[in-house]
């Protein structure tokens, strides 16, 4: 089965140029980590999908969920990946060759992407709706795309009060090293922590049935794996691709230092404070 696609529309604006730049770069180079640690997260979201259905991953990353939702509607359903970064969608474009998997993965902006109308019936997405610089327009243009009747499904993190460890690496390396500050109402990470204000973008939007509930997991790291990740990903990571030696070491030395608690011998864990969201398309557009 085909994703009839009328239009490729291009990304632009500072989340593209983050993304297609080293921030894109980062999450390809770390791909295995961070499938790992959000494997529980990817297990949620297909675990509600059903054989036969057709899927619409928004913001597929490197493309594991997209990937994986493959395998669970078979043959007669159909997966499809939308990201704005292109090493991320030509690094999952690979991996579905390697697997042989009937996934599809399309590089285009989810706000404005013309697709076929009413044609998903599922629309998910692992930490990938945080970053839309309007998102109400994403979501009315989403549910063009939604089936009549279809189910939104999305994971996002909640505030950075209550993600300590997302934000300890920029927190630590604050006392040696001048980073940007985060932005709370800017697209970013953090950017559906207010679960009233998610509400809104999703009413505005003309979804009905809204559900946002929290959602606390258990995460873990291999250990050696927590210096790679704490040294390109994130703003501290985007930061130490500009800053010299020996003021590199220093700060990766320090903040390093300050996750110690968060390791348990060979593992590292912390909870990750997420909001899982579903909501239905049950009127016409």
């Amino acid at each position: 089965m085909q994703t009839l696609i009328t239009a490729k529309t291009p990304a632009d604006g500072a989340q593209a140029q983050l993304w297609n730049g080293p921030a894109g770069r980062a999450w390809v180079d770390t791909q295995p980590v961070l499938d790992a640690l959000f494997q529980p997260f990817e297990q949620l979201l297909v675990a509600a999908a059903h054989r036969g259905q057709r899927v619409l991953d928004i913001g597929c990353g490197t493309g594991s969920t997209t990937l994986a939702l493959a395998r669970k509607v078979g043959p007669q359903g159909h997966s499809l990946g939308i990201d704005i970064s292109e090493p991320m969608i030509a690094t999952a474009r690979q991996r579905a060759v390697l697997e042989r998997s009937a996934a599809h993965f399309l590089c285009g902006d989810a706000q404005t992407q013309t697709f076929e109308p009413a044609h998903f019936d599922r629309l998910v997405s692992r930490f990938g709706v945080m970053f839309f610089s309007d998102a109400a327009q994403a979501f009315t243009n989403l549910r063009r795309v939604a089936a009549s009747d279809a189910v939104l499904h999305c994971i996002a993190w909640r505030s950075a009060a209550e993600n300590a460890f997302m934000t300890l690496a920029e927190r630590a390396a604050a006392s040696v090293l001048t980073l940007p500050a985060r932005q709370p109402d800017a697209p970013g990470q953090f950017a559906w922590a207010d679960a009233q204000k998610v509400h809104g973008i999703l009413t505005e939007s003309g979804w009905a049935g809204i559900d946002i509930q929290p959602l606390d997991v258990a995460c873990t790291l291999p250990e050696p794996a927590l210096l790679p990740y704490l040294t390109r990903l994130g703003p501290l990571g985007l930061a130490l691709q500009h800053t010299a030696e020996p003021m590199r070491e220093q700060v990766i030395n320090t903040v390093r230092a300050a996750f110690e608690p968060y390791v348990q011998g060979e593992q590292v864990r912390f909870t990750a404070a997420c909001w899982t969201i579903t909501a239905r398309n049950s009127r016409c557009i």
